[in-house]
């Protein structure tokens, strides 16, 4: 993943980086492990977070959306980016950019 890769950067421009995965929280943590990840990911089973934010079940397939949302400190959502198709993530270099 590419916010792997960014994540440093992310944390040194002063913002913070979290990913939320439609799905239990033993299937994150196993996930998490056997990939290597090394930034904060949340479980979110009963999918509350991402039908709040609207990109639960876009394409019918009880699945969140690749989206990215940059949040500034009062808690504003400033930049977004909801992909259309199951694969389309914006790249980490992108989210730097949008930083506030």
């Amino acid at each position: 993943m590419e916010l792997q890769w960014q994540y440093d950067a992310i944390q040194e421009a002063g913002a913070e980086a979290a990913a939320l995965v439609v799905a239990p929280i033993e299937t994150v943590e196993n996930w998490c492990q056997g990939e290597g990840i090394g930034y904060p990911v949340l479980a979110d089973s009963r999918h509350q977070v991402s039908e709040a934010y609207g990109v639960y079940n876009l394409f019918s397939d009880r699945l969140a959306a690749p989206a990215v949302f940059v949040v500034d400190t009062d808690g504003r959502i400033v930049w977004s980016y909801v992909g259309q198709r199951l694969r389309d993530f914006v790249g980490g270099q992108t989210i730097l950019e949008h930083l506030p």
